[in-house]
């Protein structure tokens, strides 16, 4: 079984949701608490054993690629300064043996017309998509390790789901599945975006994808949709008619960063959970409610 050693990261959207702060800095490399948005994607990644990090970019993303460039000047005052522990904080941005490839994504065409920008990168080898939109923190292994193991175990393709209200329907790629004989959730049907009266179940495709590279073949083949553009959950229909997908309800909590709301709630729970901050954040949380 191939191992998995390719990421890629679609960061070329606008993150208009969060403008003015989105006019000039990427929606991905907004903070929760001390680590933007897109280090926890990469973190997560690398801790899976991806040492290829292939990030979809886009005008105005340069801050992402100096984020995970080595700052020679800055390393070198806090070396002088005696700052040790934020040096080590500094060169470990992009921990070793990982490294970053930047391809330009000229037209927001769709996650769908990202995800194949990647195609001449990732090769003929199976490889991940995480949005960073979607933070999620598990207490044991990350989503990508997870799901790395499922694709050990069946050699297909694997999506990361979780159940949704019914009303929230239409903000999600939405998967109908029936079990397997190992128990395992078998996708037969997936579709973008459906109203709750149609959609098929309440188990919502969430930001990590395991693909096969049979997927650039079938998005080279999807028409684009609605807005023009090409959608990853169209492939990964065509992709159900030649090769089995399977769903996997991740262990983890899941905050949307792609909305304000979610946004705010990751910011407190990762502040309570911070090792220097949480004790007197909660401190201050109690008396600000009293």
């Amino acid at each position: 079984m191939a191992t998995i050693r390719k990421a890629v990261f679609p960061v070329a959207g606008l993150g208009t949701r969060f403008l003015p702060a989105t006019k000039a800095s990427p929606k991905e490399m907004m903070p929760v608490v001390d680590k933007p948005l897109i280090q926890y994607a990469a973190d997560e990644a690398v801790a899976a054993g991806i040492d290829q990090l292939v990030f979809i970019t886009g005008r105005s993303k340069r801050s992402i690629e100096d984020h995970f460039d080595k700052a020679y000047e800055l390393e070198a005052e806090l070396k002088e300064a005696g700052k040790d522990k934020l040096l080590e904080i500094v060169r470990n941005v992009l921990p070793a043996p990982a490294s970053c490839i930047y391809v330009r994504q000229a037209e927001a065409l769709g996650l769908g017309h990202a995800v194949l920008c990647a195609k001449p990168v990732i090769g003929n080898e199976p490889f991940v998509v995480l949005l960073a939109d979607d933070l999620i923190r598990s207490s044991t292994k990350g989503v990508v390790e997870q799901m790395t193991e499922v694709h050990a175990r069946y050699g297909c393709s694997v999506l990361s789901v979780q159940e949704v209200p019914r009303e929230e329907t239409h903000k999600y790629g939405i998967v109908e599945v029936e079990k397997g004989r190992n128990g395992e959730l078998r996708v037969i049907s997936i579709v973008e975006k459906p109203a709750p009266a149609d959609a098929p179940s309440n188990l919502a495709v969430v930001g990590r994808y395991l693909l096969t590279p049979r997927i650039f073949d079938k998005l080279e083949q999807t028409r684009e949709g609605a807005g023009g553009e090409i959608q990853l959950t169209d492939g990964i229909y065509d992709l159900l008619q030649d090769e089995h997908v399977i769903a996997h309800p991740f262990e983890g909590k899941r905050y949307d960063c792609g909305s304000k709301l979610g946004y705010l709630e990751a910011t407190v729970e990762f502040g309570l959970a911070h090792p220097e901050l949480g004790e007197r954040f909660s401190a201050y949380l109690r008396a600000f409610r009293e």
